[in-house]
């Protein structure tokens, strides 16, 4: 089932305590829709670039199914541009710099054979940005997932609840749920979110693994233990990439049915996490995909008998 995919495409320059990049490919839309084409080849990206940014990405991007009909090019422009330094835990960084470019005046527009997509994934941006998206399409989709950072809440936080209110899943990390919340406890937290509109919430908890929950319900899958941790960024748009791309594939939106894209969704992250930027997602095999995933199972699966 075809599923649109809006964010940045951009480019980043990293340093970790294990390296550091000059401008390299990023952005949570190069993430997303590069996680998700293991899954789904029906892809449309919604984006804004400047003349700058390589055409061989975008052709690496068209050869996974992505179709960039509505990826604008701003001649004499530049594109978005983010620097960052990461401490050792490499669980907070420092932006170093941003450059907004062409991103400040974005206005994205679907393309009309996108216009019905039977899934959304609003990678973060301006929540009325997001909004927009939303509005223009001829349908709504069968399942809306939207990401958003704590930035947002800072400076936006009445037009984030009015596009939180429009989709389904809300993908967020544990610091974000609780100043979207109000609570500490992130089942407090959770029950609290999920009044906003939402049906179901994620909470990302790197390399503590994630929390999926409904009203009734909540399920935890864990992080896969990694020798080699190189650069986190992307981490949380690949997983929401094989998150949504496993549910287009699977054509299932059952809760039972996203418990397994969420397993599927931190194999992808745990990929992107072991080289710099997007290029431990290219050109991965189906077998590579299946292996990390079975990893994931044997890492939980146990047999107990209670006496």
């Amino acid at each position: 089932m075809s599923l649109l995919v809006v964010g940045t495409v951009a480019f980043d320059a990293i340093e970790t305590p294990f390296g550091k990049t000059d401008k390299i490919v990023g952005g949570a839309a190069s993430y997303i829709a590069l996680a998700a084409s293991y899954f789904q080849r029906d892809i449309s990206l919604v984006s804004v670039v400047g003349d700058d940014f390589p055409q061989d990405f975008l052709n690496i991007l068209k050869k996974e199914g992505v179709n960039l009909e509505g990826l604008q090019i701003k001649k004499g422009e530049k594109s978005f541009f983010w620097s960052g330094k990461y401490h050792n835990d490499l669980n907070s960084r420092d932006t170093l710099e941003t450059q907004l470019n062409v991103l400040e005046n974005f206005n994205p527009i679907v393309p009309e054979s996108a216009k019905e997509c039977d899934f959304l994934m609003l990678g973060n941006l301006v929540p009325a940005v997001q909004r927009s998206v939303i509005d223009q399409l001829k349908k709504r989709p069968k399942l809306i997932v939207l990401d958003t950072m704590n930035f947002w809440m800072d400076i936006a936080m009445d037009e984030l609840k009015k596009t939180i209110a429009m989709i389904d899943v809300l993908t967020i990390n544990d610091s974000e749920a609780r100043q979207l919340s109000g609570e500490y406890s992130l089942v407090k937290a959770a029950q609290k979110i999920l009044l906003m509109g939402p049906t179901v919430l994620v909470i990302k908890k790197g390399e503590h693994g994630a929390l999926l929950f409904n009203k009734e319900e909540v399920f935890f899958a864990p992080a896969l233990p990694l020798e080699d941790v190189y650069d986190p960024t992307g981490a949380g748009d690949s997983f929401a990439g094989g998150f949504i791309g496993y549910l287009a594939k699977t054509k299932d939106i059952s809760f039972e049915n996203m418990k397994r894209a969420i397993i599927f969704g931190s194999a992808m992250a745990s990929f992107t996490v072991e080289k710099f930027g997007t290029e431990r997602l290219i050109g991965l095999s189906q077998q590579d995909v299946d292996d990390r995933v079975q990893e994931f199972i044997d890492l939980v699966q146990f047999d107990i008998a209670l006496v």
